[in-house]
């Protein structure tokens, strides 16, 4: 079954490590919003009646729509999708849009899990990333969340030089102690254009230690393992029951449609994206055409990308899929490869699968590029 992601570019202010594509104006949003409609409706048979599993709403950020908004977005996507073997229904939001009236408003529209994005309980850690709520709103609105949903996932960042191993060790004992089903916590990064790389040439942030984030890496792992969480995605911690469908079934390599501007979308061998503009996006809807470009994956592309989506997850690279669709020489070159990794430690192998272990998460990208054809 395929996923159905819708991508709302709107976001109240610019947080500084952010690299996806959002504005911080609403002027244009009654204008986006009806074309996102339109997309919907013109994209109607591109799963030809294939049941939708998932819907995720992302961004950006989704919450800052009224619930009337993302009601008719939903209406549209029943009504142009086989829907009706859904399992998840996902909106991200940060804590400022949180109130009880929304919440609850969102559930009786058929959301079952709700996406919060935290980062810190630290408030110069909030400034830092110039985050637009404050530890006493997210302590509040996870709170809510709580009281109201049974699946909902908090989002953490670590690894950043103002986040002390204490710090995190006192953001993570918060979620555990509300009780918090699942927890995504990335490490920082310094991507291209973004304030973060700017303040970090200029000296007034200092850059990215990696042996900081390996450390505290490595702390989440045995740590939050203690207390009941399975670590099922290299950035991804869920108490039973709770795993992410729709992203799980992202690294599982399942199709999902994307909608809005910048979105994706996959199709087996097809990878599609919409302009990253909001104007351009809005213009090419109105005129019926859609605003996307392509590309067909070589059989070479898909396994490659089939070693790095596998080794992200706890089950690992299923070696049955991959000699299925590979030559007899790219798999002995796989195993080939393996071998080093294993007997490093890095990697283990079982009669199904190749996986990584603790000491090789902290390399992912690395080894999964190393065994690349």
């Amino acid at each position: 079954m395929a996923g159905i992601y819708i991508h709302i570019p709107f976001c109240k202010q610019a947080c500084h490590y952010c690299n996806f594509h959002f504005s911080t104006s609403l002027h244009y949003k009654n204008e986006l919003i009806a074309a996102l409609l339109n997309e919907i409706a013109l994209r109607k048979n591109e799963f030809d009646k294939e049941s939708i599993e998932t819907i995720y709403f992302g961004g950006g950020t989704p919450g800052i729509l009224t619930v009337a908004e993302i009601e008719k977005i939903l209406c549209a996507v029943l009504k142009n999708y086989a829907c009706k073997e859904i399992r998840e229904v996902t909106v991200e939001m940060n804590p400022d849009d949180v109130t009880e009236e929304k919440i609850l408003a969102l559930k009786s529209l058929g959301v079952n899990r709700i996406s919060l994005g935290v980062q810190s309980f630290f408030d110069e850690d909030l400034q830092y990333m110039n985050r637009s709520h404050s530890t006493e709103k997210a302590v509040q609105s996870i709170e809510l969340i709580h009281e109201h949903f049974t699946n909902y996932t908090v989002d953490l960042i670590y690894g950043y030089p103002l986040l002390s191993n204490e710090k995190l060790k006192q953001n993570i004992n918060r979620l555990i102690a509300i009780g918090t089903p699942h927890i995504s916590i990335y490490g920082m990064t310094v991507e291209p254009k973004t304030a973060l790389e700017t303040f970090i040439k200029i000296g007034k942030e200092k850059p990215m230690l990696p042996e900081q984030g390996a450390q505290q890496f490595t702390y989440l792992m045995k740590n939050l393992s203690k207390v009941g969480f399975e670590h099922y995605e290299i950035s991804s911690y869920a108490k039973p029951g709770f795993r992410a469908i729709h992203n799980s079934n992202y690294w599982a390599g399942k199709p999902y449609v994307g909608f809005g501007p910048g979105a994706h979308s996959f199709h087996g061998n097809k990878r599609l994206w919409n302009v990253a503009n909001n104007a351009l996006y809005i213009k090419s809807i109105e005129n019926n055409e859609l605003p996307q470009e392509f590309e067909e994956l070589s059989s070479t592309e898909i396994l490659n990308e089939t070693v790095l989506l596998g080794l992200r997850v706890k089950e690992g690279l299923e070696l049955a899929a991959y000699k299925k669709n590979s030559s007899e020489d790219q798999f002995n070159q796989l195993l080939h490869q393996a071998n080093s990794f294993i007997e490093n430690g890095s990697l283990e192998k079982s009669d199904t699968h190749l996986y990584l272990t603790n000491q090789g998460k902290l390399y992912c990208d690395g080894i999964s590029a190393d065994l690349f054809i």
